[in-house]
């Protein structure tokens, strides 16, 4: 039973003797902290049921709880707050339960499972710092939802045909000349990029010299000799043409090679892939049981719609009159494709922009009405952009900030203020370059991932990797002192917890440890990495302000250097497994 739980019970029981009611809940909070206390009742609610003075009833409460909770020593109210402070006996024993705790935090094992959609990126060009906040996001989710207790699978959709394909193979095949990413040394997903870009170049050139012959905008874009011959190559594609296809899988493969650096130097991973290639067509036979269970209606030109104006919501095409799928349809058809495989997922995260919010609105309602229990479990983890001081990107126009040169740029600033602080002189270069590609990634994720998704982020590189403040190199600096000090301690002895008396600071900081697996649950319920990297900085706030307060291998009292040394130990511990679900990594020296 936990404290909260424990404290419910012995209230229940006071608020029965003293006023002869029952009452079920009770409102808790963290005692401010300029009160003595550990933990607060709020006392305002109780007044809709008990009658009387706020003050007098907390003191009642308060007076009933010291006779009763061998935990609780000492109590105040504060208007119509009642702080109760704890024993110390109660904090040392959470320390030794934390103590033994293996994967302190983590929930027990429970049979759902869940699927998690992140990165899904076209194979026409790098992926860029708006792939970077989509893939964090999904897989630091992925992480804290597995160790909420969830089993998950981490997925991607592929968008690998369409028209934008056939604009990078389209050039490649007019302007490459035949180069590839061994006779050029470019990585195979910049290289088709650097196509895609050229096809825009030729393409605009083709459009004004349209204009300046006579034809409106539109007329010239749409009749413009390179789009024709893109839509050309679409067409040949569908219909299996064999040289086409051809190209398409090379240059593919190029791009998926490209990615999957990429992929190893963010250090994700996926457990499945799925490609827009096969998973284009699915959906039609959905389709066809919806309209025989009434969730479709056919209208007279042929096409097929959902009605969901009883909803909120508009009517939505899911079949064309030709019979083509469109992107509703074959994200239906994609969805249960993903649970006949994994019979066992009970729900579905789809880490996509908040652009699309509208389009999973309709497709989870879609689920619902055509009676997928699991469709009930489906959630957009929606997030904003991410734009640099110099502005919005563009990827056809080539001013994207690629993956690749993002993390460069983060591992060398990460040098630079590393070599200006001076204190990794005796570090050798391999371990240095290590350290600075840990503290450049770490800057970067967490920057990243301590907003919440729903927020546009501004990104600033150098502000990003500060030693100081909400960052991740200063947190990643607390672990590396939090190891020197375990370094510099050895092998401590045994701790006689009778022959303590907690520091207000060490017990602050039992109090932060306490709320880790709480945070970790939490995080899970909201989709929220921000969750675990904002508790992860309080917690080294607490741990900074014990450090500069407290003795810990000053003291001369054996006990009290076992502890502290030990309680150091465990924060390291907890800061390292946080920085785990966020997809960080800690260095043992800083």
């Amino acid at each position: 039973m936990s404290m909260q739980e424990s404290l419910t019970h012995h209230l229940q029981a006071a608020v029965k003797e003293h006023y002869k009611v029952d009452i079920n809940s009770f409102e808790f909070q963290a005692t401010r902290r300029e009160f003595e206390g550990d933990i607060t009742v709020v006392v305002f609610p109780l007044l809709k049921v008990i009658k009387g003075n706020p003050v007098q009833i907390g003191t009642q409460l308060g007076e009933y709880l010291v006779a009763h909770v061998d935990e609780v020593v000492a109590f105040n109210v504060v208007k119509g707050f009642l702080n109760i402070v704890l024993s110390d006996s109660y904090f040392l024993h959470s320390f030794s339960t934390i103590l033994k705790e293996e994967n302190y935090g983590f929930g027990p094992n429970s049979n759902d499972a869940m699927m998690v959609e992140y990165s899904s990126p076209n194979t026409n060009k790098p992926l860029h710092l708006g792939h970077i906040r989509n893939i964090l996001l999904g897989s630091s989710v992925a992480s804290i939802l597995k160790a909420s207790g969830k089993k998950v699978y981490k997925t991607q959709i592929i968008n690998d045909r369409g028209i934008h394909i056939c604009k990078s193979m389209l050039a490649w095949q007019r302007f490459g000349n035949g180069e590839t990413p061994e006779t050029t040394g470019i990585k195979g997903d910049k290289l088709v990029g650097n196509y895609y870009v050229k096809f825009d170049q030729e393409y605009k050139k083709e459009i004004e010299a349209l204009r300046s012959e006579g034809s409106t905008e539109e007329e010239a874009k749409a009749k413009a000799p390179s789009i024709l011959a893109a839509q050309e190559m679409l067409r040949k594609w569908e219909a299996g043409d064999t040289e086409t296809v051809a190209l398409w899988k090379m240059m593919n493969e190029w791009v998926y090679e490209g990615f999957e650096q990429t992929y190893t130097q963010l250090g994700v991973s996926f457990d499945s892939y799925y490609y827009e290639s096969n998973t284009y067509l699915l959906g039609k036979d959905n389709i066809e049981e919806g309209l025989e269970k009434g969730v479709f209606y056919k209208k007279d030109d042929g096409s097929v719609w959902c009605d969901l104006t009883e909803d909120g919501l508009d009517e939505k095409l899911v079949l064309r009159s030709d019979g083509t799928a469109v992107y509703m349809t074959q994200d239906i058809g994609t969805a249960i494709q993903r649970v006949k495989d994994h019979p066992d997922v009970t729900g579905m995260i789809y880490t996509v922009g908040n652009e699309q919010d509208y389009h999973f609105k309709v497709l989870f309602l879609i689920l619902k009405k055509l009676g997928y229990t699991w469709a009930e479990h489906l959630y957009h983890l929606s997030y904003g952009m991410v734009d640099l001081p110099s502005g919005k990107m563009k990827s056809r126009e080539g001013t994207v900030v690629d993956a690749d040169d993002l993390i460069e740029e983060m591992t060398q600033t990460a040098r630079s203020i590393s070599e200006e602080l001076g204190k990794i002189d005796d570090l050798s270069e391999s371990e240095k370059s290590e350290l600075y590609h840990t503290i450049g990634l770490g800057a970067l994720k967490y920057y990243i991932l301590k907003v919440d998704p729903k927020k546009r982020i501004l990104f600033d590189p150098k502000e990003s990797v500060d030693f100081q403040g909400n960052t991740g190199p200063f947190i990643q600096y607390t672990y590396a002192r939090i190891q020197s000090i375990l370094r510099k301690a050895g092998n401590v002895g045994e701790i006689d917890y009778t022959k303590l008396q907690l520091h207000p600071k060490e017990k602050e900081l039992l109090k932060q440890l306490q709320l880790y697996p709480e945070k970790v649950q939490e995080a899970a319920a909201n989709f929220s990495p921000a969750v675990i990297a904002n508790y992860t900085y309080d917690l080294v706030k607490e741990f900074n302000s014990f450090y500069q307060n407290v003795p810990i291998l000053g003291t001369d009292n054996d006990h009290e250097k076992s502890f502290r040394t030990q309680l150091s130990g465990i924060v390291g511990s907890v800061i390292k497994s946080s920085f785990l679900l966020l997809g960080i990594e800690v260095p043992e020296r800083m």
